[in-house]
């Protein structure tokens, strides 16, 4: 569904005027139904690439292909769900979930009915019933990105790209939203790129990790995990801790050059 070929991505610096090469000719296949997850060192462009596979970010050099057909900007077949909440504190559970809708101009093309149909179905699906009425503030940090997840849901988009979505969560709700949204998944077949700083989150989510290096980024490995979603039980674990040592081994040196590059 989605193709990356010899992608790179360089960024003017306004200050100094000098340029920075966040991707280097990154090349990616991206099958249908999938759920891959992107992983690697601060500042190695993972957010770069999500957001060039958005619309969001023009290529320097490279083609981002969906169906065959080159990505000219945003389409209704993504859908983003960012690390913040990035919800509108005015605005209710419903009201933040249909201005998906209205970013995706779906007024001129669904009955009224139809549209409260489509809010109503998205907020079952991510277990919001009860809190339509509710504001942001009234909502825990878990609760607030289920209402991001709706907002990306209910325009019935192809894919979801997700960034760091569970990053801003303590740990428990973090395990539970990664529980839902494999669900959430299984019931909807949706394609799903997410990106994570956490091996042990890409593992329980992944059907394939891409290993990216330090800045400029490259993709390093990828790796298929082939255990049975809930990952769950001693064979799981066991099978799980040695994919996370295979991981951590291949990205220890990105790691530890990201942080001697920051830091200099």
């Amino acid at each position: 569904m989605i193709s990356v070929r010899d992608l790179s991505i360089m960024f003017s610096q306004h200050r100094s005027g000098s340029e920075v090469q966040a991707l280097d000719r990154v090349s990616l296949e991206v099958k249908e139904g999938e759920f891959l997850v992107i992983i690697g060192p601060s500042g190695c462009g993972k957010t770069t690439l999500l957001n060039c596979i958005a619309g969001l970010v023009t290529p320097t050099s490279g083609d981002v292909l969906i169906a065959g057909k080159p990505v000219a900007g945003p389409g209704r077949d993504r859908a983003v769900v960012f690390q913040e909440y990035a919800l509108f504190p005015w605005r209710t559970v419903w009201d933040n979930i249909q201005f998906g809708l209205e970013l995706a101009c779906a007024r001129k093309t669904r009955s009224k009915n139809e549209a409260k149909g489509r809010i109503a179905d998205a907020i079952r699906l991510v277990g919001l019933e009860g809190f339509e009425r509710h504001l942001p503030f009234q909502l825990s940090g878990g609760m607030r990105q289920r209402v991001g997840l709706a907002r990306a849901l209910v325009i019935e988009p192809q894919m979801l790209l997700m960034d760091e979505p569970f990053g801003a969560i303590d740990a428990m709700t973090r395990e539970l939203m990664q529980r839902e949204l494999l669900n959430i998944i299984v019931r909807t077949g949706k394609t799903v790129l997410f990106v994570t700083h956490s091996i042990n989150e890409a593992l329980k989510l992944g059907d394939r990790i891409v290993m990216m290096t330090a800045r400029p980024g490259r993709i390093k490995a990828i790796l298929s995990v082939d255990v049975p979603k809930p990952r769950v039980g001693p064979q799981a674990e066991h099978t799980l801790a040695d994919l996370h040592y295979q991981i951590w081994s291949l990205l220890e040196e990105e790691v530890r050059r990201a942080v001697q590059t920051s830091t200099s």
